[in-house]
């Protein structure tokens, strides 16, 4: 998970800029049509490495080249390039049928033996995809005749349907591409199965998407899209003011392309539209209950800090009320998380009489509480790169003051942060949720990996009790259980106030009045781009 985090968090900064192109004159009115208009999208990183088996490349533009057996929908899982599937009664064995007359950019067919070299050449990779459990599970894949393909397990695992929906690293490229046999030593072009085919790309500068008219669902109706690498901030702001720029896709954490201002700007010229997501993921604050030197290991220390967080104020003055405060680690839109726990809202008086009766005492007022000798202090650790964290930070620090709190804020490298969460040397630092299409499972999931949560629930009374049901979860056959164990699992964390959350986050697209089409995904690193068209 830390590697993947540490690019899906950049990933996610992404904004999408949309020029029209047609000619000047009676010609321009007159060329109105879908195929005489393209999407640009400006990225502050380039698109990189296009292998769809490796974490590097853009996820917005490996979504556009590459497709799974299945689709992860509002509605549940949907046919994508498996027509259909059977599972086995014991959970064990997943038989795809898959959609004929498909073919990869290259012309190369698209079948039931492309299907297991390429899950061969993700298997062979193992440790690079160890964050993604079904990679654990995968035994065998065998081809059952041209156009069927049967994926053996070595355990029950309800996820997989899932995990084989997302973005990476099942998805398919023609096995032309591969390199010695695979796609762990690269790829030598980058042909899929998807709506749009890369045609070209110079490093750093842009890359050219051109519909693939062959496409099995359709060819989309906007026929280029450029990813030309720009700065974001002013730049963007400028290039919408002149005309140049007028979509843009972007998250509300801390690197935004526009704030909502600036958006609120567009919108009110009469010539554009804001459209939000549902919530994607929750911003949080992760206490490590395994640091006994330290006082967040106490519970009643981390549901004081809990009531101490002013998530009304957080949500309106540095998210311009774009991001909902969070009372729960998941918004009730997320599959099994809307369980009925106790809200905790703002509350410094709250908060204080739990500190008191934990026995931490306090002198005069604006001094720092004490037990058994030791103060009341620790440190919270924030990604130097988010404006926004820091902020928060700077709040917080300043709030829980009034509850006889020392909280020293410390900016780092996400990749500092991702490596204290991984070893444990923290107090308190900020992170989120992995987002709508990975959650609950995958964050959950992560409560045991010592790469990621594992010292945040460690040292909670009933860490035992949580790791086997999580363990229980993943392997379950049977719906109502999991809704059982999924409650109990979200109670008990909690209870604990071990994943203190603080924000709801969605996506942003602003965009002309004219385009239509415009939905999302269950992802919070794509968007559907083949569904736009023009009025």
């Amino acid at each position: 998970m830390t590697k993947r985090m540490g690019f899906l968090v950049r990933t996610f900064m992404v904004s999408i800029v949309l020029l029209v192109g047609c000619s000047n004159g009676d010609t321009a009115k007159k060329e109105s049509t879908d195929t005489e208009k393209k999407i640009v999208y400006a990225t502050s990183k380039d698109i990189n490495d296009m292998n769809p088996h490796f974490y590097s490349g853009s996820m917005p533009a490996q979504g556009m080249v590459y497709e799974s057996l299945v689709e992860n929908t509002e509605d549940g899982i949907k046919p994508l390039l498996a027509e259909s599937w059977e599972v086995s009664a014991d959970g064990k064995v997943y038989t795809f049928h898959l959609r004929k007359n498909v073919t990869f950019h290259d012309g190369e067919p698209f079948h039931a033996e492309a299907v297991k070299k390429n899950i061969e050449a993700v298997q062979s990779n193992a440790s690079k995809h160890s964050w993604i459990k079904l990679s654990t599970k995968i035994l065998d894949c065998h081809v059952l005749d041209e156009f069927t393909v049967e994926l053996v397990l070595s355990e029950p695992y309800y996820p997989t349907l899932l995990e084989l929906s997302m973005t990476r690293p099942y998805v398919f490229i023609s096995p032309k591409n591969f390199v010695n046999g695979g796609t762990k030593d690269g790829v030598n072009g980058y042909n899929g199965t998807g709506p749009y085919k890369l045609t070209e790309h110079k490093g750093d500068q842009y890359a050219e998407f051109e519909a693939n008219e062959n496409y099995w669902g359709g060819a989309p109706k906007v026929k280029k899209i450029i990813a030309k690498v720009l700065p974001a901030g002013e730049t963007t702001f400028l290039a919408l003011q002149k005309g140049e720029v007028n979509f843009v896709f972007t998250d509300d954490r801390g690197t935004n392309s526009l704030d909502v201002n600036a958006m609120n700007q567009f919108v009110e010229s009469g010539k554009h539209q804001m459209i939000r997501s549902q919530p994607m993921n929750t911003g949080i604050i992760v206490a490590n209950s395994s640091k006994n030197e330290s006082p967040v290991h106490e519970r009643a220390v981390r549901k004081a800090f809990w009531h101490a967080i002013d998530r009304e104020t957080i949500s309106k003055q540095i998210f311009e009320g774009t991001e909902q405060p969070a009372y729960t680690l998941f918004s009730s839109n997320v599959n099994y998380a809307n369980v009925e726990v106790e809200k905790r809202g703002y509350d410094l008086e709250k908060a204080r009489k739990i500190l008191e009766e934990a026995g931490w005492d306090i002198g005069n007022a604006g001094e720092i509480r004490t037990k058994n000798g030791k103060p009341l202090a620790m440190k919270l650790y924030y990604d130097v790169n988010s404006s926004s964290q820091k902020t928060q930070a700077e709040l917080i620090q300043n709030t829980v003051k009034r509850i006889g709190v020392h909280l020293e804020i410390i900016g780092e490298e996400s990749s500092s942060i991702a490596n204290r969460r991984s070893t444990g040397d923290y107090d308190l630092l900020f992170n989120q949720t992995w987002g709508l299409a990975y959650d609950p499972q995958s964050t959950i999931a992560a409560f045991t990996s010592k790469s990621s949560y594992y010292h945040t629930t460690r040292g909670i009374e009933r860490a035992d009790e949580l790791y086997k049901k999580i363990e229980e979860v993943m392997v379950s056959t049977d719906e109502e259980q999991r809704k059982s164990l999924y409650t109990d699992i979200l109670t008990i964390v909690h209870e604990e106030a071990v994943f203190i959350p603080i924000t709801n986050g969605r996506v942003t697209i602003l965009a002309p009045k004219n385009l239509q089409g415009i939905s999302f995904k269950q992802t919070q690193f794509e968007l559907p781009f083949e569904r736009m068209y023009f009025e």
